[in-house]
């Protein structure tokens, strides 16, 4: 394997940290890149040793001058308590992102990879959401400062690669849990482990019976790097995540049963625009990247319940 100098915005954060460690792995040199709105230095501290890895302190929305190789764009707020907390630069960060790091690349000629998301299809009438679905969003709703900034931005790199030919690619990035999730991000996984946890009522909103589909942080992550690597002719989206689907309330008794806890169920209103279904079609990504998640939930949930637990005790 060629060694790359690869840069990784968001590097910080749960799914940025995990990949760092996955491309130190493969011995590429990776330049992690956070502002630390939402990602945190304790996620990559185990890395600071190794002379490969570099910690760049700085925002997406600002131009950034590195020579490089490969971009993994991952940087913005990604769960709906942060990224409501200032929505304006959570669109600026989706948008002024996907710019700055879509002119470093036709600069350098680094292939990109955009982290997009399942909430382009928004609310869908589309079960389960294959990647021609053009979805169902609200552009002015609570959530658009996401939702709209992620499609923005894949428009800009289909716009940068049919204008520039860029190398790009465009993951669309289902739910993902595992170790190093943040532990008040409002995420549903973290949210229930959490409080079965401390004790604390399970708070379900809505009946519960919308759905969601989980896959794990390691299996996310091969998708990515099968994603960059993958033929030149194959840009994306591509949907990447577990198509197991299960109600919130399945999951929230599931929690319940693997911590032993005796923490209550409650339930709370249904947040604005909350989608009712959530399921990838990802027949593309077993046809292209060879690709299909096998970690099944409770093996998963397992190992991110003993990682909430070592932090909760300590």
């Amino acid at each position: 394997m060629i060694e790359k100098k690869i840069l990784v915005t968001g590097g910080g954060g749960f799914l940025g940290s995990h990949l760092c460690e996955r491309l130190l792995s493969e011995g590429h040199e990776v330049i992690c890149l956070d502002n630390f709105f939402t990602g945190t230095k304790q996620n990559i501290l185990h890395l600071m040793a190794n002379p490969r890895f570099e910690l760049m302190r700085h925002d997406v929305t600002l131009p950034l001058f590195i020579e490089i190789d490969e971009i993994y764009n991952l940087a913005c707020p990604a769960s709906p308590i942060h990224y409501q907390h200032d929505p304006v630069q959570t669109t600026k960060t989706c948008v002024h992102g996907a710019i700055n790091m879509l002119g470093l690349a036709k600069r350098t000629g680094a292939k990109i990879m955009q982290a997009s998301t399942s909430e382009v299809y928004g609310d869908p009438e589309v079960h389960p959401q294959t990647e021609d679905y053009w979805g169902r969003v609200n552009p002015i709703g609570i959530r658009s400062c996401y939702d709209e900034g992620k499609r923005c931005a894949e428009t800009l790199f289909l716009d940068y690669h049919r204008q520039h030919h860029l190398q790009i690619k465009i993951a669309r990035i289902f739910n993902t849990y595992g170790p190093r999730m943040h532990s008040n991000d409002g995420r549903v996984v973290s949210n229930f482990v959490v409080q079965a946890l401390k004790g604390e009522p399970i708070t379900i909103y809505g009946d519960g019976q919308q759905t969601r589909s989980f896959c794990y942080v390691d299996e996310m992550v091969d998708a990515f790097v099968r994603l960059m690597n993958s033929d030149d002719e194959f840009i994306g989206p591509v949907n990447l995540g577990n198509p197991g689907e299960f109600t919130i309330r399945e999951l929230a008794e599931k929690t319940l049963a693997m911590t032993n806890s005796s923490s209550e169920l409650i339930n709370m209103p249904l947040p604005q625009d909350d989608p009712t279904q959530r399921q990838p079609n990802i027949s593309l990504a077993k046809e292209k990247l060879g690709w299909e998640p096998v970690i099944k939930l409770e093996e998963g949930l397992g190992r991110t319940i003993d990682y909430f637990k070592s932090i909760i005790n300590n």
